[in-house]
């Protein structure tokens, strides 16, 4: 099946005149000339909501139509039956570690420019151009939204686009969750039963948070941040990339990282499974045939360095779209408030 998924024809469609980041560096979208960094146009909310998702196509009808009518759209609910599972070994991911790079701010998001890492799906050799992040996650992972979402932009040699979706989560530390201070001794009798009553009341709290986040699960996509204990250690590609944000705070801003470990990455990737469908650029012009690998594992960050991505991306994900191969949500949405 997956060799079917990287036709000409299928990509015929998206090889138009194009503003997308999640494309950004590869034939659709190709870098500024002379080292200045493109600012994307769109948005996703706040002063520049008319720019968002919701009115992606008004920006330009002409190219950006797949956003509302498109019936193969990014991102998804990641559900059995909605993908392929391919082992994460079998794409002979590669990338080479990097003594520097360039790290650059669109106005969207924040990219790494990142060439020569490569891997090979459906027989076909694909080449890394960049990869950038999203707040929270663009994907949801049966039902529940991760704190952010890495995709690493591949491109072939025929100008096929694939994307290497990693969930981002939280690593929950001492600071995630402050002890209790108990009065000094003075104070202990006045305060006794008030501390009690505070712990009773904390569990209870903690009880019901936990059952909602169980029926959350399964019913309402959860679009919140919650740390979790750490499955790995903190990702130390991530707290490199994310410790030179301050020097691109402002859009058109770009900066060099420090060296990165790329192999941590494709270690981690490789030791997992992907969960392969064909979708869309999460961006405008929202263009179909993208082959997209959502990995099983997932990077971790420090509750600081999470802070400080959110800071200078705010909040930059494609709402859920419509399962694959039915309307496309919007089409859906004006149906029902039409009728």
């Amino acid at each position: 099946m997956a060799s079917r998924l990287f036709t000409a024809g299928v990509f015929a469609a998206s090889v138009s005149q194009v503003l997308a980041s999640c494309a950004y560096g590869t034939h659709l979208d190709p870098r500024a000339e002379g080292g200045k960094v493109k600012v994307n146009t769109f948005a996703y909310s706040g002063t520049n909501a008319s720019k968002g998702p919701l009115n992606w196509v008004a920006l330009d009808a002409t190219a950006n139509a797949l956003c509302a009518t498109g019936k193969t759209q990014s991102p998804i609910d990641m559900v059995a039956g909605a993908f392929n599972t391919l082992p994460g070994s079998s794409i002979n991911l590669q990338i080479p570690n990097m003594e520097e790079t360039e790290f650059e701010n669109l106005g969207t998001t924040v990219e790494v420019i990142a060439k020569g890492g490569s891997m090979q799906v459906g027989g076909s050799n694909f080449t890394l151009q960049q990869f950038h992040f999203h707040l929270p996650s663009e994907h949801l992972d049966a039902g529940r939204s991760m704190a952010m979402e890495m995709h690493m932009v591949f491109e072939g040699a025929n100008q096929e686009i694939a994307v290497i979706g990693t969930y981002i989560d939280v690593e929950q530390g001492a600071a995630a969750a402050a002890p209790v201070t108990e009065a000094p001794a003075a104070e202990a009798a006045k305060n006794k039963t008030t501390a009690a009553e505070r712990r009773s009341k904390m569990s209870r709290r903690a009880s019901l948070d936990a059952a909602k986040d169980a029926e959350g699960a399964k019913t309402i996509p959860s679009m919140t941040l919650n740390p979790v204990k750490a499955e790995a250690a903190s990702s130390n590609l991530l707290a490199t990339v994310f410790s030179s944000l301050d020097a691109i705070k402002e859009p058109g801003t770009v900066t060099k990282t420090g060296a990165l470990d790329m192999q941590e990455v494709v270690t981690l990737l490789s030791a997992g499974q992907f969960q392969s469908y064909m979708g869309s650029l999460t961006t405008p012009p929202c263009s179909e045939g993208v082959q997209w690998l959502v990995s099983t594992q997932r990077l971790m960050v420090q509750p600081q360095t999470f802070n400080a991505v959110r800071d200078v991306i705010g909040f930059n994900a494609r709402f859920p779209q419509n399962t694959l191969g039915q309307d496309n949500i919007l089409q859906v949405a004006q149906k029902t408030v039409a009728s």
